[in-house]
């Protein structure tokens, strides 16, 4: 991959019109217009400290599976397999929340009722042709990442002209309304707890380290991935935002939109057909989709080289089979389908998208943050870590590296929250499983990583 395409992975993970358009509802109803107009810029900033942070120890940790070489050489075997499994999981939660929220917008734009059948199997054959997609090559994937971002960048720039040109809008000052429509909480946390609409959005910025090894000049092309696939989704993030916002007619409307049998329609979908008509609506839903459906693709992408990762150091169950790649398309295929069905399962247990959205959140955030912690103390010590940056945040790393550990650690309190509370509940069963997994069993035959990042440089110069 070159650069762009590095950064294309990424952006298409971030996915605006998936993240920020499939909890377009949660977000309204928790903190009403105003939950678009200062919390998506506040989720913006402080996201940036932590991909910043990521970017600079992926300059000097350029390897497959991203954060968990950076952990097993700041912090030994133990942390890195940690946050190994932290990222797959929170991986795993994510595709099955993009894939479901992408069934939700496609049944609407086919003419069937969204009944929970509908969407489930719907869900499935999506996941299916990412799959097999992955399978079949990376340079296919590439290609596709590469058209990704033309279709986030069209579809947003469409969805926006054709609400602020086409469609009635509201004054101004509607976006700074704070309504709470459900009244179960205080306006502030309600506010606090619609930031996952904003920070589910931001997960998988990872994925440009996840592809390193296959990427031109990794030490300075994967930590610009990082960083502008967040910065650019930030700004086009914002704009389409305002413009749905002010498109709303009536916001008890759009949260109680009910299809013609009667099954709720997401509130995007609601603010379209409303503002546009039923046809262009759909048009622009379908658009939507798209936009998702390639989110999901390049979601088990960076899924799958993860568990590969993993694998190819004994760290994983059938570590033989995880491990292996195609002879013929050159991709860790077990690891692929591995990372389908299992995705498939994650959305059977949690059954409700601001549940899995949140576990897949909380899950990514510990496992982007864990390494930044032990980078911090190895930095604070003397290590040489960061002189093999090519990507340097220089003196201010470590200022920048405390806001990133802060708002992390307070991101990942908030939204394990009620209503949110299975998320937690889930995480807390897998860090007691993973713990005794680790010390039973994994620890007296899993060595940790084979490579560290001096081999990796010593593999780059032979190259």
């Amino acid at each position: 991959m070159g650069g762009f395409s590095n950064f294309a992975i990424s952006f298409s993970i971030i996915s605006i019109l998936t993240g920020a358009v499939t909890l377009y509802g949660y977000g309204l109803e928790m903190g009403g217009p105003l939950e678009m107009t200062l919390g998506w810029p506040l989720a913006t900033l402080f996201t940036l400290t932590v991909a910043a942070s990521m970017a600079e120890l992926c300059s000097a940790y350029p390897t497959a599976g991203g954060m968990y070489h950076w952990a097993a050489d700041l912090g030994g075997r133990g942390a890195g397999w940690l946050v190994a499994w932290l990222n797959i999981f929170g991986l795993i939660a994510a595709q099955a929340g993009i894939n479901y929220g992408c069934a939700q917008f496609i049944l609407p734009f086919l003419g069937l009722d969204s009944t929970t059948r509908n969407l489930f199997l719907m869900f499935a054959f999506i996941l299916i042709t990412q799959g097999a997609l992955n399978h079949w090559g990376v340079k296919l994937v590439a290609i596709l990442n590469d058209l990704s971002v033309t279709v986030h960048i069209v579809g947003v720039a469409a969805l926006v002209a054709a609400l602020l040109f086409l469609a009635p809008k509201q004054p101004v000052g509607f976006l700074l309304q704070g309504v709470n429509s459900n009244g179960r909480s205080v306006y502030w946390w309600a506010f606090t707890l619609g930031l996952l609409q904003a920070q589910w959005t931001y997960t998988g910025f990872d994925a440009s380290a996840h592809m390193a090894e296959e990427t031109e000049d990794p030490r300075r092309h994967a930590p610009w991935g990082i960083v502008l696939s967040v910065a650019i989704s930030g700004v086009v993030g914002y704009l389409l935002l305002v413009a749905l916002t002010l498109a709303i007619r009536s916001v008890p409307a759009v949260l109680g939109a009910k299809d013609a049998a009667g099954n709720s329609v997401p509130a995007v979908i609601a603010i379209l057909t409303a503002a546009l008509g039923a046809k262009a609506g759909n048009a622009m839903a379908a658009l939507a989709s798209m936009a998702m459906w390639f989110c999901g693709l390049a979601c088990i992408t960076s899924a799958s080289r993860a568990l590969y990762s993993l694998a190819r150091d004994e760290g994983t169950p059938m570590a033989r089979l995880m491990r292996a790649v195609n002879s013929r398309h050159g991709t860790p295929a077990p690891s692929i389908w591995a990372i389908v069905l299992a995705s498939i399962a994650a959305m059977l247990w949690t059954k409700a998208i601001p549940v899995v959205t949140s576990l897949s959140t909380v899950a990514l955030y510990l496992a982007y943050i864990i390494p930044v912690v032990l980078g911090l103390r190895a930095r604070r010590a003397g290590s040489d870590w960061p002189s093999a940056a090519v990507w340097s945040l220089g003196r201010f790393g470590p200022a920048i590296n405390v806001a990133a550990v802060a708002f992390a650690v307070f991101i990942s309190l908030v939204l394990v929250m009620p209503p949110n509370q299975l998320a937690g509940e889930t995480l807390v069963g897998l860090l007691i499983g993973l713990g005794i997994l680790y010390v039973a069993i994994v620890r007296r035959r899993y060595q940790g990583p084979k490579w560290s990042h001096h081999e990796t440089a010593m593999r780059e110069s032979n190259l």
